[in-house]
């Protein structure tokens, strides 16, 4: 059932219904007793802007640290009690595959984004994609590849995804500026809608990205955007050729 987003908040100063809806401390019980499960939390989101505004503070919250508890402690530990962008685009992160649409971020592939039941994310696998000045003092997370079989001449795409810790202060978002990096000129992140660099563009993809995804070399291609949100796509190496790779240090 799709529910239309009603911008104007119905839970106004005025309106009788502040006297009677249900308050934050029932609704947190409720969303908690069903799992944290993000149907039920993105069509709150969609009733009105009170209910919204409690997702976007307290619910998305609460479901990333019940989906990803030692990633999101971790993210956490710099002692800031928000991550960057925001707790609603990491919950989308963490459940979906954004895919690509024909002429968008990786030209003409074209395969319709969709959730996934479940992604395991590895900061030991995010190294792998850090040059290798920054592997001392940054942190990425990045997710197993979303498979996408056989497309034609593409052949086997994957889809992957990652969040910096502390993206602000990271040598990788330093070097991006240094180098004059431009931003993608009409794409944006489709996790927070926040402006995109290309890490091919900037030639900052290391050969242990390739290895670690199992994809062949020069098939690799991902963005990073402001709020460290990272997202992209590699065509994999056939199954008997990937179970040989060895990863470079």
């Amino acid at each position: 059932m799709i529910i239309a987003k009603q911008y104007r908040c119905i839970h106004s100063a005025t309106c009788h219904c502040t006297k009677g809806h249900l308050s934050e401390e029932v609704l947190f019980l409720m969303v908690q007793h069903l799992n944290w499960n993000p149907n039920v939390i993105a069509t709150l989101s969609c009733v009105c802007k009170w209910f919204d505004d409690l997702a976007k503070r307290l619910l998305w919250k609460e479901f990333c640290r019940a989906r990803a508890p030692k990633m999101m402690s971790d993210l956490q530990s710099s002692g800031s009690h928000s991550v960057d962008g925001s707790w609603r685009a990491l919950g989308k992160l963490l459940i979906y595959c954004s895919g690509s649409s024909k002429g968008g971020l990786f030209n003409d592939v074209q395969i319709s984004g969709h959730f996934v039941h479940r992604t395991r994310f590895s900061r030991t696998s995010g190294r792998s994609f850090l040059p290798p000045q920054c592997r001392t003092d940054d942190i990425l997370y990045v997710s197993d590849p979303c498979e996408h079989l056989d497309q034609g001449e593409d052949g086997d795409l994957g889809f992957f995804r990652g969040i910096f810790k502390s993206f602000s202060m990271s040598k990788v978002r330093k070097l991006l500026i240094k180098k004059g990096t431009p931003f993608h000129p009409t794409e944006v992140c489709p996790y927070c809608k926040a402006k995109l660099w290309s890490m091919l563009q900037a030639k900052m993809i290391p050969q242990s990205a390739s290895c670690r995804l199992g994809a062949y070399e020069d098939s690799i291609e991902y963005y990073v955007c402001l709020n460290g949100h990272m997202l992209g796509v590699c065509t994999l190496l056939p199954l008997s050729d990937s179970e040989g790779a060895t990863e470079f240090q």
